[in-house]
């Protein structure tokens, strides 16, 4: 029988009746499930019902680095409610091909050289016993919920019967976790390690010569689901935890996926296996045609693939490797740069005003370590070595041939200015000069060092070691070799880097304050606060609210308002004052309630030293009180002192004004050349600021709001009705309304034309 073509499979058969299935597409660097693997593997289940009686085994493997990369993106995200049965009907297919597979009564491996994610994975979970490559860079998954999506190849229908519900939703399916080869191997989603591709071959025939008659454990008679069923009594009384332990943790949020997750495995297991499988098509489907699904697949696949592969990077200069560098600053911001360096294999020197002190900063990283030790992330050798690329000191001449310089000291310019002079002369002559700031305007602290185009804003968020962005700030004298070299570093310390032009605040610390000031002058126009909280969870952020500024503090986001109004006045414009304004002012001034590191802001803290049973501070009049304890509740003063009788807006109008404030300021700094990528606002507020990820991030927030840009205009006239001019649409929005168009990256859009504009004023850079 000749072989199928066209064909992404290629079949090999050897001279014991051993095939391999060498997963191969041809027109692509990376094995998908698009529509040719779709018909070869319909072609390829064919030929081995047809061949049975010549099929001793079959291993599935692939010629790709990866084994295999799940679903073609492009197509979900093209597919829309009129095309619910075509998917529908597509799902259905691939299922029913590896069911064929998978029920032949001979042995099937998966032999796993290479990563396998998503639909990966499903093949690898339809294959009998699963061989995987020992290698540390290797990860296994269904990570389909970080897209909106659930696996629709099989993937909820097998894992629960090989896991169990429990193990499964909490394992593999609701959080989408990406498993090392040895943690997949605990976890049961492999059955066996290879040393090498030569024992990953030879361990994949040794099953098969082992095993001549093999099928699926679900498949015997008398098989149970791990752990029960809702069937079980045992099971069916911790039921209920699992919907009240998700919208815990949902809080409310419009995120269908780890509900229909949910769905499909609990009432799947009550089923038999072909009923489960329509059931999961039936829900995959559902998320496939939604609007969530198409945010997220925008935002966490296309717009951070082309953020991380440098769409903001200059093209000019060549790539470049930093080997060395100076943090100079060993506090907590300090210490986790030099610790994120190091860990990258940078040498570091962490200098501080005095040894002491950047002993401690060191000593902070090496807590980080171990804890990573303690969880199995790391070894005490890694550990060890990581360590040892550390050098803490006060003495400016051990920065000597450092080819970076990251500055991460107190938010002061003169002091900004005092550190980099002391080194400047000491680091290599061409070093990178780059200052951590969340608000400072890089032209500014560029005015203190004798190489201005070869200073960079480099913002990071705390912690960071947990956070994964950084924003790159480029000054209006900022080269683009520095700019480059940059987002280079950036990229070396695996991190993802974010490019924007100078101006205060940036855009991550300028939006994520709309959001903030928002939610406090819901507060004041006496609103009761407990909703507000509920807003923003149900709205989707990760963080509430009021919450967020008392771990802010509330004299930070004062202390910068500050700022920013004398430079608008000094420049001879009229401040525009925010209704929160006269909420902080009373907070910190009247009440002396600072914020959580103050021990009493909006909300009340416990004493810490009580361990979190103490007396709740701030019971009498706000003051006084204990620093950093446990959250006791919202402070009951708020209601006393801001709340309003029949004060009452409708709920959606609260979670839309949240939103609607970053995503209409960010449209404004896309305007205004702050922004210069669709993608860099995207990932920037979704990794950076918390927006919430079910939108997409702020700029696809509007693509996707209900009738597009056109319905966002109109949604942002009838809050500036209703609130206030800060909700007016930018020109920008109105102009894309008019045209019909979304706000995406390309030639002749408007980011490209705010750059253009941003160049004209402020010149190319040095």
């Amino acid at each position: 029988m000749n072989e199928p073509t066209p064909t992404t499979i290629r079949w090999e058969q050897d001279g014991t009746g051993v095939v391999t299935l060498v997963l191969d597409d041809p027109a692509h660097s990376a094995n998908t499930m698009n529509a040719a693997f779709r018909a070869s593997l319909t072609a390829v289940a064919d030929r081995l019902e047809a061949e049975r009686d010549g099929v001793r085994g079959v291993i599935i493997t692939s010629a790709k680095k990866t084994f295999f990369a799940g679903a073609d993106l492009h197509d979900l995200l093209s597919a829309h409610p009129g095309d619910a049965r075509r998917v529908f009907d597509s799902s259905m297919a691939v299922k029913r091909d590896l069911r064929r597979i998978e029920t032949l009564g001979v042995p099937v491996v998966a032999a796993l050289g290479g990563t396998a994610l998503g639909g990966g994975l499903e093949i690898a979970l339809a294959c009998h016993h699963r061989v995987a490559l020992d290698d540390p860079d290797i990860r296994f998954g269904l990570p389909e919920v970080t897209l909106g999506l659930l696996p629709g190849g099989g993937g909820v229908v097998r894992a629960v019967r090989l896991l169990g519900i429990t193990d499964a939703l909490l394992t593999v399916l609701l959080e989408g976790r990406r498993h090392t080869p040895h943690r997949a191997l605990e976890a049961g989603l492999v059955h066996e390690l290879a040393a090498g591709a030569e024992d990953l071959s030879a361990r994949a025939r040794a099953f098969i010569d082992a095993h001549p008659e093999s099928r699926q454990p679900w498949d015997e008679k008398g098989y149970r689901v791990p752990g029960g069923t809702p069937s079980t009594p045992a099971f069916a009384a911790n039921l209920p935890a699992f919907p009240a332990s998700l919208r815990k943790q949902l809080g409310g949020a419009p995120c269908p996926a780890p509900r229909n997750i949910l769905a499909a495995a609990v009432e799947g297991a009550q089923v038999d296996f072909a009923t489960a499988q329509t059931i999961e098509a039936r829900y995959f489907t559902e998320l496939v045609t939604g609007p969530t699904a198409k945010n997220m697949i925008q935002a966490f696949f296309f717009d951070l693939r082309a953020v991380n592969a440098g769409r903001s990077r200059p093209d000019g200069p060549g790539p470049r490797t930093v080997r060395r560098t100076a943090v100079l600053g060993a506090g907590m911001m300090g210490a986790g740069i030099a610790h994120s360096c190091a860990r990258a294999g940078i040498e570091v020197v962490l200098k501080d005003v005095s040894r002491e002190a950047a002993e401690r900063g060191k000593a902070h990283c090496a807590a980080l370590l171990e804890k990573a030790v303690a969880r199995g992330r790391t070894t005490e050798a890694e550990r060890d070595a990581l360590l040892a690329r550390i050098t803490p000191t006060a003495d400016p001449a051990d920065l000597a041939g450092c080819d970076a310089v990251i500055e991460a000291v107190f938010e002061d310019p003169d002091l900004k200015h005092r550190v980099f002079r002391e080194i400047e002369d000491v680091v290599a002559p061409d070093a990178l000069l780059c200052s951590n700031t969340s608000t400072l305007p890089i032209s500014l602290l560029a005015e203190g060092v004798e190489r201005p185009a070869d200073f960079v804003g480099l913002h990071f968020f705390s912690p960071v070691d947990k956070m994964p962005l950084v924003e790159v700030v480029k000054g209006a004298r900022t080269g683009d070799e520095a700019l480059a070299r940059t987002f280079d570093l950036v990229r070396q310390i695996r991190k993802t880097p974010i490019v924007v032009n100078d101006g205060r605040g940036f855009f991550t610390s300028r939006v994520i304050g709309q959001f903030l000031d928002e939610g406090v002058a819901m507060v004041g126009e006496g609103l009761d606060p407990a909703s507000v909280e509920q807003a923003a969870a149900q709205a989707g952020y990760p963080a509430k609210v009021l919450s967020l500024v008392d771990e802010l503090t509330l004299t930070l986001p004062r202390r910068i308002r500050k700022e920013a109004r004398r430079a608008v006045e000094a420049a001879g414009g009229v401040w525009l004052e925010h209704p929160a304004e006269t909420v902080i002012d009373r907070m910190v001034d009247e009440f002396g309630r600072t914020g959580r590191n103050g021990g009493a802001g909006f909300y009340d803290y416990e004493a810490p030293e009580d361990g979190g049973e103490g007396r709740a501070r701030g019971a009498g009049d706000g003051r006084g009180g204990h620093r950093g304890g446990r959250r006791a509740g919202l402070w009951p003063g708020l209601r006393e002192h801001f709340g309003k009788p029949g004060a009452a807006i409708p709920f959606e109008d609260m979670k839309e004004r949240m939103l609607f404030s970053e995503a209409l300021d960010a449209v404004r700094c896309l305007q205004e050349g702050v922004l210069t990528s669709v993608a860099d606002a995207n990932i920037g507020s979704l990794l950076g600021i918390g927006f919430p990820a079910w939108t997409g991030g702020v700029l696809q927030y509007v693509n996707g709001y209900p009738g597009g840009p056109r319905g966002f205009l109109a949604r942002a006239e009838e809050l500036q009705e209703r609130y206030g001019d800060r909700f007016a649409p930018p020109e920008l929005l109105r102009e894309k309304a008019e045209r019909g168009e979304t706000f995406t990256d390309g030639p002749g859009d408007r980011a490209e034309r705010g750059r253009a504009d941003y160049r004209a004023e402020h010149g190319p850079g040095d």
